[in-house]
């Protein structure tokens, strides 16, 4: 099990984590997005409802309610 985390492997989230919280202390803040790319998210959200609850045209699909 030692094996799965070895100290290089440590090292280097160590690394990342610590740059996770200084990074944003530096760097200057970014300006929002267009418009149009806040709304990419809620479109493949709306893409995964209408899918989801979309009846299916298998015919041989069975669904079992218990």
């Amino acid at each position: 099990m030692s094996k799965l985390l070895s100290l290089s492997s440590f090292l280097l989230l160590t690394v990342l984590a610590a740059s996770m919280v200084v990074l944003p202390l530096i760097l200057p803040p970014l300006p929002p997005p267009p418009l149009m790319l806040l709304f990419f998210p809620v479109g493949i959200m709306a893409a995964l409802m209408i899918l989801a609850f979309s009846p299916s045209h298998d015919p041989n699909l069975l669904i079992f309610s218990l």
